[in-house]
């Protein structure tokens, strides 16, 4: 066989492997997808590895197109992630039909992995946070932050921020009249006090404060936060409250202000407005914000909607909204969701239980950034409580609740690194 032989058989038989087999299709529908939520994680794992992918808004649940490698099928097979292997052919036509004016699809291209901070003190167990619990079982690897880091400006090396179910106002989770002789209480509250003392501060609440503003610096400069439980509206009013003692004698060794109520200032939330306090240190609850108190909804049938948007005009809350199902099971949590007439008129709500008047799961944004705040404890335990045993997400892979949680991870994904400033 001579050499022009050779090169045009060679030609042909590069020309024919890429027509048959060009791209790999990770469905993402209820009724092709064995296990979204690894779906993610090899994602983010071919975005490591410098690789660009197009997620399909709308496509069969938001699927994901990546490059054809032998590796990435490998890596599917290992973490039993559905996928279908397509021609260069069929990837352009499924491309093309996404296009049209007439379907409400888009293609949205990921261009490199985040970096993830998980807030979060030292020693907390990992299955005490849905994210963290999320995050190691998709996978997807992630770094532990808190209080000093975050003065010291480390924020700034990461893309996306998850606040562990944290309270930002130095009442120590309202946990006083339940668990004050508990010695974890006991334990924390002195550990916090003395992370103060070393940082500078007098009092935890001021400590927290500082906290909260450079968080609020990061985001406004350009960063990815994502909130769940108590992490939400505890944020936002100690941000309300800069300046202002909120905190009872139990808390900090000294009076609150005297009409201190009166002295918040709305303005400078990220989501909530026009809320009221919980004044009394033996209530479990922070404000009026909350609905955990206000709900008469059977476990059976506490379920949220989410919204639908344009793929094309309006990506962000798509992105954030992409699921296998419009209807997603409820769950509580010490904030378990947020009074709908409480919620500032530029946020977006994305899920929401009507008949009760409540939101579940918000996104704003802040100066350059984005925050998105979710309702709840645990997507898949109902009424976690303290000392509970871990969910186990392997019987769970197909959660709607936690599919949520894994939008915002690859949300940043699909923007361009920014200078945080």
């Amino acid at each position: 066989m001579n050499l022009k032989k050779i090169v045009l058989l060679c030609f042909f038989l590069v020309l024919s492997m890429k027509t048959y087999a060009s791209y790999i299709l990770i469905p993402m529908d209820a009724e092709s997808q064995e296990n979204h939520l690894k779906a993610y994680g090899v994602t983010y794992w071919t975005l490591e590895r410098e690789l660009k992918v197009k997620w399909l808004l709308n496509y069969r649940g938001g699927a994901f197109l990546l490059p054809d490698a032998e590796i990435i099928q490998r890596e599917c097979q290992i973490r039993g992630v559905s996928f279908e292997v397509i021609s260069d052919a069929k990837a352009a036509q499924i491309l093309q039909d996404i296009a049209s004016p007439a379907v409400n699809q888009d293609a949205i291209v990921l261009e490199k992995a985040p970096k993830i901070a998980v807030y979060t003190p030292s020693g907390t167990k990992p299955w005490d946070d849905a994210v963290t619990m999320v995050l190691s079982y998709a996978e997807i690897p992630y770094e532990t932050i808190y209080d000093e880091a975050v003065l010291n400006d480390e924020l700034l090396l990461y893309d996306w921020l998850h606040l562990h179910h944290e309270d930002f106002t130095g009442q120590y989770g309202k946990f006083y009249k339940n668990y004050r002789a508990a010695a974890w209480y006991i334990e924390e509250k002195k550990n916090a006090e003395a992370l103060a003392q070393k940082l500078g501060y007098a009092k935890v609440s001021e400590e927290k404060l500082a906290v909260s503003l450079k968080i609020r610096d990061y985001v406004v400069g350009g960063g990815f936060m994502f909130a769940m439980c108590s992490a939400t509206d505890s944020f936002d009013i100690a941000l309300s409250a800069e300046g202002v003692d909120i905190c009872e004698p139990m808390f900090d060794g000294d009076g609150s202000d005297p009409g201190y109520q009166t002295k918040i200032d709305y303005t400078k939330t990220f989501a909530f407005k026009d809320y009221i306090l919980e004044r009394n240190p033996n209530v479990y609850e922070f404000s009026s914000i909350d609905m955990t108190n206000k709900r008469h909804i059977p476990k059976m049938t506490d379920y949220f909607s989410l919204m639908e948007y344009s793929a094309k005009w309006d990506p962000i809350p798509t992105m954030l909204t992409q699921n296998h199902t419009a209807l997603v099971k409820g769950f509580m949590g010490q904030t378990t969701s947020f009074s709908r007439g409480l919620i500032k008129s530029n946020v977006l709500v994305m899920g929401e239980n009507r008949t009760n008047g409540e939101a579940k799961y918000i996104h704003g944004i802040k100066g350059k950034g984005f925050f998105t705040f979710y309702g709840g404890h645990d997507p898949e335990d109902y009424t976690h409580k303290v000392g509970d045993p871990k969910t186990e997400l392997d019987l769970h892979p197909t959660s709607p609740g936690y599919r949520l949680i894994l939008n915002n991870v690859l949300f940043p994904a699909a923007k361009k690194k920014k200078q945080k400033t």
